[in-house]
């Protein structure tokens, strides 16, 4: 049986991919149009997903916080320039290597201690980590669905229900 952290990611994967894809077929200036909102524009959000995935997947491999927050600042600047077609890519490769890791563990369980120079110590658990990173998208993959609407847009569903329905 898969362990449901997995499924959560595999639905993490999904809903980004479905959220992308809609930014695809919206005319090309939303996805760096500067609003009113939490974050300055569409592509400043999905780059921090992006960045958080990539820092999580880090830390989930072993590598303290702030080593993984320190090569994800190092990369912001470069991922904030590409496009939304080069972004679809970089989240695909970033999620097999993911799952690649995930499906390589024996124990999903297994703790792993990280020292949040924010918040402190947490001990924790590998398949906790990927449940907090399908959180932290679906979060923000709601950001970008309000922007959208206050750009004159609509979204698209990314609901865990639809992408069970999906499977």
């Amino acid at each position: 049986m898969t362990h449901s952290a997995l499924k959560m990611y595999d639905y993490h994967v999904w809903a980004n991919g479905v959220i992308i894809d809609r930014l695809k077929e919206l005319p090309q200036d939303i996805y760096q149009r500067e609003i009113q909102s939490g974050f300055s524009s569409v592509s400043k959000v999905l780059t921090h997903i992006y960045l958080v995935d990539y820092a999580w997947f880090e830390i989930s491999s072993g590598k303290s916080m702030n080593e993984a927050m320190a090569f994800t600042n190092q990369l912001s600047a470069q991922v904030e320039t590409k496009s939304i077609e080069e972004m679809k890519k970089i989240f695909l490769d970033l999620s097999e290597r993911y799952k690649a890791f995930l499906n390589s563990q024996e124990d999903l369980e297994k703790s792993i201690v990280v020292d949040n120079p924010y918040a402190g110590v947490l001990e924790t658990s590998i398949s906790e980590s990927v449940l907090h990173v399908v959180t932290h998208g679906s979060y923000h993959r709601g950001n970008i669905a309000t922007m959208l609407r206050q750009m004159g847009y609509t979204s698209v569903m990314q609901d865990f229900g639809l992408y069970l329905y999906s499977k």
